[in-house]
């Protein structure tokens, strides 16, 4: 199902700032090229990303999941002169397309491109400070990453996953696995005293956490 009416999503598509030409590319490569491109951040969801991360002015992002790079790009546009973004992407082969993709933009050398298990990845990471991680994997390890990187993100750091309202299974009666995952993830979240937090209705959900 989808989370908000089609036309009311269409009329939120129109009174943002508009797809920059880049990510249009990307957004028509991904959908032509990859399976499963509904994945894709997308227009809203992008500039949303992109919103976040220029009101914070990370010096220090990392992403898990980078699919074919368009939500990295979106979040490094907030970077401030200097700033690093880290991205992992499990996947090897999408290594060609996402590096296509990144230098389509002015931001491709803001961008650290890592291969492998996230978990692996995070822990061989250096960087201590984060301010602001972003969610995107595979989702029955939600609530793993999030303890992997709590102690990595600075204070007033921001920590974003997606996916969190499941096509609206979550507040429905399914007792599916994923489903049930994703329920136990937000619960936890919720209770969490060391964090604010909020889900947004932002396609699939966005749950937006703010640690203290």
């Amino acid at each position: 199902m989808e989370i908000l009416d089609p036309a009311l999503q269409a009329y939120l598509d129109n009174h943002c700032d508009p797809e920059p030409e880049a990510l249009q590319k990307i957004n028509r490569d991904t959908y032509l090229k990859v399976l499963k491109p509904h994945m894709l951040s997308g227009h809203y969801q992008g500039r949303v990303l992109s919103m976040l991360s220029k009101m914070i002015q990370p010096k220090l992002i990392l992403e898990i999941g980078t699919f074919t790079g368009y939500s990295a790009i979106c979040l490094a546009e907030g970077l401030v002169e200097g700033g690093v973004l880290h991205t992992i992407e499990v996947n090897r082969e999408f290594e060609e397309m996402i590096n296509s993709h990144f230098k389509l933009t002015n931001v491709d050398k803001k961008i650290k491109l890592h291969f492998g298990a996230a978990e692996a990845v995070i822990a061989d990471l250096k960087e201590t400070n984060f301010d602001l991680v972003f969610i995107d994997a595979d989702k029955r390890n939600n609530f793993k990453y999030f303890e992997l990187v709590i102690d990595k993100v600075r204070p007033g750091g921001l920590i974003i996953i997606d996916n969190v309202l499941w096509k609206g299974k979550v507040f429905g009666a399914e007792k599916d696995a994923d489903t049930e995952n994703i329920r136990k993830l937000n619960e936890l979240i919720a209770v969490n005293t060391l964090v604010e937090k909020l889900i947004l209705p932002v396609r699939d959900g966005i749950l937006i956490i703010r640690k203290k």
